[in-house]
């Protein structure tokens, strides 16, 4: 590894740590990343422990070792999950601990196994983890999802390149996505935090009561309810810590009413769910539940994910992205939504999330419930923005604002 390759991949790590999780003194930290960036996992851990951090555990994944488990493992395995390994995520947010993900799997790594074992690990895995996710999507802790450029993910998204040169393509796409590439990268980031932040604010001063959208094979209407927040970049865990929970992000979101969604949309980009690509999509709702959809690659795994339970029928996300963003704008398709959904208005098939309601991170799960907030075992985004996308704004009394035209802010 060469002196600057070692320091950028140092300066993504600081980041991570500053920005992403903003690890305080005595924090511990839990840390999930593959064997292969074992480098960039090791240099994490290094900034956790120099800004405090009272340990870091990591938990190791192994790309070639999970598809040997899907091709050759016992059937019953895949719809068990242990309860140990949720009770060590329970005990790091009992302990207000952070938590970071680190992504680099190939969006392929799963293709050609059956679907039924990977249904099974998603619905077991996140029965069991109920109480973590609920944890997460109320802020109670803080956490990050961020990315790495493993050799299989480069190779899809710059196929006419060499290994070597795919990997590099990918770093410096993720290391600009992330800003790494400022002057100041932390500086950038609070910047960044400021201008999505006012955005979230002239959201939430219109106070709609719905959402209608426009475009090639979309005419959708989502309801919200009257307690509904718009949020930007930063979240506030429960000490009152600011951390960034998705690097990068160009999203505002909210939560939609459970009941509310009528129409029909389509994706706009693909969607790698449970290691494999689902694209060319379409979906139909009616009073919030998904009745019908279609997809021409990849439709068998967008029927495992909308059955998963009763929640995935629903939606739990919405969030607006200008089609300028500087994602879209680098004209690389990620395969990965951590990136692609920040490169387009997107919605989010599953559970909603407790802060996008008015008092929600202290509400009972009944409470949200009462508040329209969808929960499911899953969250899962898709994209539908683009540049021929229109959204009006529609107030309580029937005024209609204008808030996306041609896929960019309209005011």
């Amino acid at each position: 590894m060469s002196t600057n390759w070692k320091a950028q991949l140092q300066k993504y790590a600081k980041l991570i740590v500053q920005v992403g999780v903003n690890v305080q003194k005595g924090q511990p930290v839990f840390l999930t990343g593959a064997v292969d960036q074992a480098e960039l996992v090791r240099l994490i851990a290094e900034e956790a422990y120099a800004a405090g951090a009272s340990n870091v555990h990591v938990d190791w994944i192994d790309d070639k070792l999970s598809r040997l488990k899907y091709t050759n493992a016992a059937e019953e395995v895949f719809s068990y999950f242990p309860d140990w390994e949720a009770e060590k995520r329970n005990e790091f947010v009992n302990n207000n601990g952070a938590f970071i993900s680190l992504v680099s799997s190939s969006p392929d790594l799963l293709k050609g196994i059956d679907s039924n074992r990977i249904s099974a690990f998603q619905k077991a895995s996140g029965t069991k983890l109920v109480d973590f996710r609920r944890a997460i999507q109320s802020d109670k802790v803080s956490w990050t999802v961020v990315a790495a450029a493993g050799a299989d993910w480069a190779e899809k998204v710059f196929p006419e390149a060499s290994e070597d040169e795919a990997v590099a393509k990918l770093w410096d796409a993720i290391y600009k996505a992330v800003r790494l590439d400022a002057e100041d990268p932390i500086e950038a980031w609070k910047q960044h935090n400021i201008t999505l932040h006012e955005k979230a604010v002239a959201l939430n001063n219109y106070r709609f009561k719905k959402l209608h959208y426009r475009a090639p094979g979309t005419d959708l209407f989502i309801e919200l309810d009257d307690k509904h927040v718009w949020v930007s970049a930063g979240s506030e865990n429960e000490q009152g810590h600011i951390f960034m929970a998705n690097m990068p992000t160009e999203e505002v979101f909210t939560v939609p009413y459970r009941d509310g969604t009528n129409g029909y949309v389509s994706s706009t980009k693909p969607l790698s769910y449970g290691g494999n690509v689902i694209d060319e999509f379409k979906i139909t709702f009616e009073n919030g539940r998904i009745v019908k959809y279609e997809a021409k690659q990849g439709e068998e795994f967008l029927a495992k994910l909308v059955e998963i339970d009763e929640g995935s029928h629903y939606l739990g996300e919405v969030a607006l992205v200008p089609h300028r963003s500087p994602i879209s704008q680098s004209g690389v398709l990620f395969f990965n939504t951590l990136f692609d959904e920040n490169a387009s208005n997107h919605l989010a098939i599953g559970s909603g999330y407790a802060f996008n309601i008015e008092g929600g991170k202290t509400m009972s799960p009944e409470e949200l419930a009462a508040h329209g907030v969808n929960e499911s075992i899953t969250h899962n985004d898709f994209m539908i923005g683009s540049a021929e996308m229109d959204i009006d704004g529609i107030q309580a009394d029937g005024t209609v604002v204008p808030v996306f035209r041609n896929g960019e802010w309209a005011f």
